[in-house]
C-alpha cells in the first residue's frame, strides 16, 4: 500500500494548501476541491493518506473542503484509507541557521531529525556571592527525559511564532508567571540533540535568563509538564552533577552561559 503524508497548515492560504496536496500527489493540476476529487479518484489503489492538520484554534474553510473530499473517497473505495491527525506544526531551520517558511508536524520533525527552533528560560537570583537557578523536574509522563531536573521553562516555537513570544508563553504555561517582555535577557543560541528509539530531536535553542524575584510557593505548575521546582546554586549544582547520580538533562553549556552573563 502506498503511504502519502500531507501537511495542512491552518495558517496557509488556499493556493498554498492545494500546492501542498499537488506536490504530495504528484500532480500540477490540483487547484480546488473538484480537481482534487478527480486526482484522488485517479490515484492507483490501495493508498493510505495521513493528513496532518495544524492545531491552531483557527477556522479554515479550505481545509474543511479538503477533508470532505478525502473522507468521501475513503467512504466510496475500500482501498483508500484516510487518517486525519491534529499536531503542532514547527518551522524548519535551514543549513544557514535561518528559520524558513516551511513547516511540518512536530511528531514528524522529531521522527526525521530536522532542525527546529526552541526556547530555554532560566529564572535566576543573586544571593550573597552565589547565583541560583530555578530547576523544574519534568513530569513522569513526559516522552523525553521524564523525572529529570531541567531548565526552569522551555518549549518549541510553533509555526509563525518567534523566540521571545514563545519564551513568555512557556513561562506562563509551565510556571504560572506573567513577566514583562523586557525582563527576558537573551544570552545566546546553542544546538541541542536527543535521540532515543524513534525520536531524533534536533533543536536550535534560544537561551534567556530572567532576574525576576519569585517565590516557589506562588507558582502554579503545569502538572502535565512539571512535577516540582527548586532553587539550586550554580556551583553546587555543578558539583552535584559531577559527583552524584542526579537524574537531569541540564546543559553544562547553558550554566556556563549564565555565569558569563551574570558575572
Amino acid at each position: 500500500m502506498e503511504d502519502v503524508e500531507i501537511f495542512l497548515s491552518r495558517l496557509a492560504s488556499e493556493n498554498k494548501l492545494y500546492e501542498e496536496i499537488a506536490k504530495k500527489l504528484g500532480s500540477h493540476e490540483i487547484t480546488d476541491k473538484f480537481t482534487l476529487a478527480g486526482a484522488v479518484a485517479d490515484k492507483v489503489s490501495p493508498v493510505s493518506y495521513k493528513i496532518y492538520i495544524s492545531d491552531e484554534d483557527l477556522p479554515n474553510e479550505t481545509i474543511n473542503e479538503i477533508k470532505a473530499v478525502f473522507a468521501e473517497a475513503a467512504e466510496n473505495d475500500k482501498d483508500v484509507n484516510v487518517e486525519f491527525i491534529s499536531d503542532e506544526f514547527l518551522n524548519i531551520i535551514d543549513d544557514r541557521a535561518r528559520i524558513t517558511s516551511e513547516s511540518k508536524p512536530r511528531s514528524l520533525v522529531h521522527r526525521d531529525g530536522e532542525l527546529h527552533p526552541t526556547v530555554h528560560i532560566w529564572m535566576i537570583k543573586r544571593r550573597d556571592m552565589g547565583v541560583f537557578v530555578l530547576l523544574q523536574k519534568r513530569a513522569h509522563n513526559k516522552e523525553i527525559n521524564p523525572d529529570c531536573f531541567d531548565v526552569s521553562a522551555a518549549g518549541h516555537v510553533s509555526q509563525g511564532d518567534e523566540f521571545r513570544y514563545t519564551a513568555l508563553k512557556e513561562v506562563h504555561e509551565e510556571l504560572g508567571l506573567d513577566i514583562e517582555r523586557s525582563k527576558l535577557e537573551f544570552i545566546g543560541l546553542k544546538r541541542a540533540e536527543y535521540s532515543k528509539g524513534d525520536i531524533h530531536d534536533n533543536e536550535l535553542v534560544a537561551v534567556y535568563i530572567c532576574r525576576e524575584s519569585i517565590n516557589i510557593e506562588d507558582l502554579t505548575l503545569q502538572s502535565s509538564e512539571v512535577s516540582e521546582v527548586c532553587w539550586a546554586e550554580i556551583d553546587e549544582l555543578l558539583s552535584i552533577m559531577k559527583y552524584e547520580d542526579i537524574p537531569n538533562c541540564i546543559s553544562l553549556e547553558e550554566l556556563d552561559m549564565i555565569k558569563k552573563a551574570v558575572f
